[in-house]
């Protein structure tokens, strides 16, 4: 299983101009990455997203280190004015921009929730149908570029296992599958090794991310957490520091065949460079750990 690193993990360096994106790409090879996967690229002023974007395939390819995915944002209920045509005609711009990076794969949102002037039930089960028509647009747009589409467990509204399975189901398409990530679970409370399990045969790619959880009947800790659905606190861990059961998700993609790319997923609070190193030295060990007990 190879290991490579999302760029959001670098996202706090970018955002306060200590590491221009670009510069993401080598220090990631001199962490010791095997690949990495850009997610929200930050355009530099006066370029445009895909020049820069071919930018990025460049020095990933002069620093031997493959771009395997390219994540973005998605609403097939609110995004483009809730004009679902023209969401889904944005969603199908940004896989050009994955192909000029030479991705393999792309994962986009679904919805974040009905808006709040919506007239009619307000559940996932009434906005299924509208959410698989925009996922299938897209898929079969990408797939005729040899690119495989995703979503992940994200967002709330589309983050359970259970709905998540619900979507790829009502899509129906070969091309469409899931990203797993093993921490983005408890987001909506649901427990993280059941959950990779139910989607392990769904997935196309999976993140390695780890959270400190704290009861909601506890008192409120403050800065640098955020609540799940049920009120519990949340906060960005290094991986194996928190919560998630990393090392058992990981027996669970083993177990289930999983031999894609696992990338590290980082949101701690913590030094990003010694958060993002301190949780790939860890997940290797376990990763060793996981194929040496079930064989290569």
């Amino acid at each position: 299983m190879q290991i490579g690193v999302s760029s959001y993990s670098f996202v706090r360096l970018v955002r306060s101009g200590q590491m221009a994106q670009i510069d993401v790409i080598a220090q990631a090879k001199e962490m010791g990455f095997d690949a990495i996967e850009f997610s929200t690229i930050a355009v530099p002023e006066g370029k445009t997203l895909p020049a820069f974007a071919a930018e990025l395939r460049q020095e990933a390819e002069r620093a031997g280190l493959p771009i395997v995915n390219y994540t973005i944002g998605a609403d097939f209920l609110r995004g483009s004015g809730g004009d679902l045509q023209a969401e889904i005609a944005h969603v199908q711009a940004e896989v050009d921009v994955a192909e000029i990076l030479g991705e393999p794969g792309m994962r986009h949102d679904a919805s974040s929730g009905w808006p709040a002037d919506h007239r009619g039930p307000h559940s996932f089960a009434a906005a299924l149908p509208r959410l698989a028509d925009g996922c299938r647009a897209v898929t079969e747009y990408a797939a005729a570029k040899g690119i495989r589409t995703m979503v992940e467990n994200h967002g709330r509204f589309c983050q359970e296992s259970v709905r998540v399975e619900q979507l790829v189901t009502a899509v129906d398409h070969p091309n469409f599958g899931v990203l797993v990530d093993m921490g983005n679970f408890l987001c909506a409370d649901d427990e993280p090794a059941a959950a990779v399990g139910r989607l392990m045969p769904y997935a196309f790619h999976c993140h390695a991310k780890d959270f400190h959880v704290k009861a909601g009947t506890d008192f409120p800790p403050g800065q640098g957490w955020f609540e799940s659905r049920a009120g519990h606190y949340l906060r960005g861990a290094i991986i194996g520091h928190g919560n998630v059961p990393v090392f058992q998700c990981l027996k669970v993609m083993k177990r289930e065949g999983y031999d894609g790319v696992l990338s590290v997923e980082y949101e701690g609070i913590e030094d990003v460079l010694l958060g993002v190193q301190l949780g790939l030295d860890t997940l290797r060990r376990m990763v060793a750990l996981v194929e040496d007990s079930q064989g290569q």
